[in-house]
């Protein structure tokens, strides 16, 4: 060890050219920025002046630092190297818009006669153009990653310091012709929209996650030079799964977070560069200006409809279930619920919100039922929270496996139509959706999911709802009923408990409450009283539910994996005692001991604990989604959809960190967290990469 630490201390390069450049880069930059400083001042002037100093170290640590000469013997520390030159230095250089005080800090005469007339001149503007523009770049990038990491050029630039000097070189620059028109400096106006910077950054998501994941899951090694000299107590393999590793989470929350924050520009209706000339780029969830996303143009009939189908569906199913063919792939009772149903709805709950309650069978003829048999009694007390239908969830999945339900038919119809006759029990004999509220696992799923959801019912104008004094929204009034889970549109933030009925629209007398787009997951940065709900930070049983969804996910997805089904029945276990075992550990024990240690070492209180388990929403939903993505591309012989499932889960990720990092405000408070969530996905990247069970197919 004492060796290696010598070896680290002397190998930095110093190079004098080198670091004589870089301080006459920041030298020049500073005199500029200076003046421009006493001519105006800036809020993010202090800010772009870190960063273009900050990207002058990351160039000097990815040239001069031991990353330079470890090159050589670790292809992590290599990459660690690439990861700088091309990603974080051109960023920053970028971000802090150097053209301008680069220019005032040089010699004025300098400038007029030596640089004005060649950076005026036509054909050089059109050049610079061209190869800044989208499609240019993201080709030029993508050529220069994938053909350096090519093993034949690999090999070379580890041999020659000149071949090497240029791998060096093309990376950087790319790298700021790719970060060029995503960061749009003053100096150049793209012509293409903003929203088409979102493919642009998915895209380079795409190639930066096919390439790391390359190198984490070959089986073979790609670059033999790294065997012959190992220093250090891993493997060549394993070195080259942690090189994938480093270029897979930071690269793709480099390209994820500015898509995220565009993304969240557009549906605010702002179309502003990334970085703007006068202001710093703003924080995501300030971004939730909407739009009405419908009308209350025949929303009644429109819903009715919808449920009709999904009525006429559930009863095919059953049908199907009870007569048909036993074997699942060939009856409607095994692909339509477990396959299509699952995948639709999670996707729906991610781009879009609680679609399924909205068109739910269930409430269809709960509603036909209540014109023959009317409630009268009040649900009781003791069961008004979600205990009872975490409980159910966890029966469902430990069910799920135990029994094969995907694979049985006819059990699957008859859960079908025992659930129908409980909606109806339930709601002959209590008053409101008790069902819905308070039993119904499946609308407990999506209530506690939709909080990461986009859509959301909420109101127009809080100042109409001030000077409202009947409330038909949650009253009702003689044409429509109120909402029925007594959510009053005022007081409603986020879409827990909401089932998207669309009674509080129709029933507005002033049309003030309507369907919008927002950002997502912003209901998981603030902690108001919410309506029928509280404040979701002193209902432990929400955060428990939570827990048990996010984690489910992986827990779900591992189950049908090669490894865990060996190792279940390595246990000697009956079916139903293995199942339970994984169930209770992954999905409940071990969740509720992570989080203990990431609250103790956070030091947060147990309010701000249940917050931050609220925050892993959207990395479990991701993985429910990319999971289900899987088996319903198998429906239709598509078996490859790996880039677009860690495209999903990449999201998630971003968006949990996002989360975690708003809630805790410093450094020491988010960091169990992270290293949570980044353990959850590397764990989530490691069940999709398994051999799985083709559930659904006849493969």
């Amino acid at each position: 060890m004492q060796n290696l630490g010598d070896a680290v201390m002397s190998s930095w390069t110093l190079r004098p050219e080198l670091n004589v450049l870089f301080v006459l880069m920041a030298g020049v930059y500073l005199k500029g920025w200076w003046r421009g400083r006493r001519l105006s001042r800036l809020d993010d002037d202090g800010a772009r002046l870190a960063s273009f100093l900050g990207g002058l170290v990351m160039l000097f640590l990815a040239l001069e630092s031991p990353l330079d000469a470890f090159d050589q013997l670790f292809l992590s520390a290599h990459m660690t190297q690439h990861l700088l030159l091309m990603m974080v230095a051109p960023a920053m250089l970028l971000y802090s818009q150097p053209f301008i005080p680069l220019l005032r800090g040089m010699p004025r005469a300098f400038v007029k006669e030596g640089l004005g007339p060649f950076i005026a001149w036509p054909e050089l503007q059109r050049v610079l153009g061209w190869v800044s523009s989208q499609p240019v770049a993201l080709l030029l990038f993508a050529v220069s990653t994938i053909g350096w990491h090519l093993p034949r050029f690999y090999e070379l630039a580890l041999r020659s310091p000149a071949w090497h000097n240029l791998q060096h070189a093309s990376f950087f620059w790319t790298g700021l012709l790719f970060w060029w028109p995503v960061l749009n400096p003053p100096a150049r106006h793209s012509s293409w929209p903003p929203w088409s910077l979102i493919p642009y950054l998915l895209l380079a998501d795409l190639l930066n996650t096919a390439l790391s994941a390359f190198l984490i899951f070959s089986d073979r090694l790609l670059y033999p030079a790294y065997e012959s000299v190992r220093l250090g107590g891993f493997s060549a393999h394993t070195d080259q799964a942690l090189a994938g590793a480093i270029m897979w989470v930071p690269g793709s929350i480099f390209y994820l977070l500015p898509a995220v924050i565009i993304a969240a520009r557009q549906l605010g209706g702002t179309c502003r560069p990334l970085i703007s000339a006068h202001r710093r780029a703003p924080a995501l969830v300030q971004l939730t200006a909407s739009r009405p996303a419908i009308t209350r143009w025949r929303l009644p009939l429109v819903r009715r409809i919808a449920q009709g189908v999904m009525l006429a569906l559930a009863i095919a199913v059953m049908w199907d279930g009870f007569t048909g063919t036993q074997v699942a792939p060939l009856n409607l009772a095994g692909v339509l619920p477990w396959v299509h149903w699952r995948a639709l709805s999670l996707l729906a709950l991610l781009f879009v919100g609680n679609l399924f309650c909205m068109v739910c069978p269930f409430t269809f003829v709960r509603d036909l039922a209540r014109r023959v048999i009317p409630p009268g009694a009040q649900w009781p007390r003791q069961l008004r929270s979600k205990w009872l239908p975490f409980t159910l969830i966890l029966v469902y999945l430990w069910a799920y496996e135990t029994f094969s339900l995907w694979n049985k038919p006819r059990s699957t119809a008859i859960l079908i139509a025992g659930y129908f006759a409980a909606a109806l029990i339930v709601d002959s004999l209590f008053r409101g959706a008790s069902f819905c509220k308070y039993v119904c696992p499946i609308g407990q799923f999506h209530f506690v999911s939709s909080l990461v959801s986009p859509g959301e019912i909420r109101i127009k104008n809080e100042s109409t709802c001030n000077s409202c004094r009947t409330h038909d929204c949650i009253q009702g009034n003689d044409r429509n009923r109120g909402c029925e889970l007594g959510l009053f549109q005022p007081k409603k933030i986020g879409n827990m408990d909401c089932t998207f009925c669309l009674d509080c629209v129709q029933a507005c007398p002033q049309q003030n409450v309507t369907f919008a787009m927002s950002v997502p997951a912003k209901t998981l940065l603030s902690d108001p009283f919410r309506s029928s709900v509280g404040k979701l930070s002193q209902r432990a049983d929400v955060a428990a539910l939570a827990m048990l969804i996010v984690f489910g996910g992986f827990v779900n997805a591992a189950a049908m994996t090669s490894p865990v089904m060996m190792w279940e029945q390595s246990l000697h276990f009956s079916m139903p005692l293995a199942t339970a075992a994984l169930l209770l550990n992954g999905a409940v024990l071990l969740p509720a001991a992570a989080i203990f240690v990431c609250s103790l070492c956070a030091r947060v209180s147990w309010q701000m604990t249940r917050r931050f388990v609220l925050a892993l929403l959207p990395l479990g939903l991701t993985m429910w989604a990319a999971h289900l993505l899987y088996h319903l591309a198998a429906s239709f012989n598509i078996t490859s959809v790996h880039g677009l499932q860690l495209l999903i889960l990449d999201g998630g990720l971003l968006i949990t960190l996002y989360a975690c990092w708003r809630l805790a405000g410093a450094i020491a408070v988010v960091l169990p967290w992270a290293l949570l969530s980044c353990g959850m996905y590397a764990l989530g990247v490691w069940i999709l990469f398994q051999p799985m069970q083709m559930r659904g197919t006849m493969q």
